[in-house]
């Protein structure tokens, strides 16, 4: 059984910073692309980072390019998320994805729903002074 478990999350003042992590289980983990996807209150899920399966390519929204580095540790079975700088807008539900394809990146290009791979339980950042 897939498992994918989210920590790190919590209170933050804008221009802080911020780690998370997610530790995986039930798959071999450096066969796959892992993403973190991001929910804010009232909105939809907003991809936020992925990452290829030996670390060396990564992609970043617009929204957290240059604040954001996405890692990932294949001997621990973990992915990071790393957040720099802050914003209130960064406030929200982070959660850990694991593509459903091995060795390639499926996440789509437009609205994101939970039936897509298969996603953690989420932890929540909040960003507020």
């Amino acid at each position: 059984e897939v498992q994918l478990v989210e920590s790190g999350g919590g209170l933050v003042q804008p221009g802080g910073s911020l780690k998370l992590s997610c530790v995986a289980s039930g798959f071999v983990f450096s066969t796959y692309w892992m993403h973190w996807v991001r929910q804010a209150p009232g909105k939809g899920f907003e991809w936020v980072a992925s990452i290829s399966v030996g670390g060396s390519t990564t992609y970043y929204a617009d929204s957290v390019k240059g604040r954001f580095t996405i890692s990932r540790d294949n001997a621990k079975n973990t992915v990071y998320l790393e957040g720099n700088n802050l914003k209130d807008e960064d406030t929200g539900v982070y959660y850990c994805v694991k593509d459903p394809a091995p060795y390639r990146n499926t996440m789509p290009g437009g609205p994101l729903q939970t039936d897509f791979g298969a996603w953690g339980q989420g932890t929540q950042v909040t960003v507020s002074s």
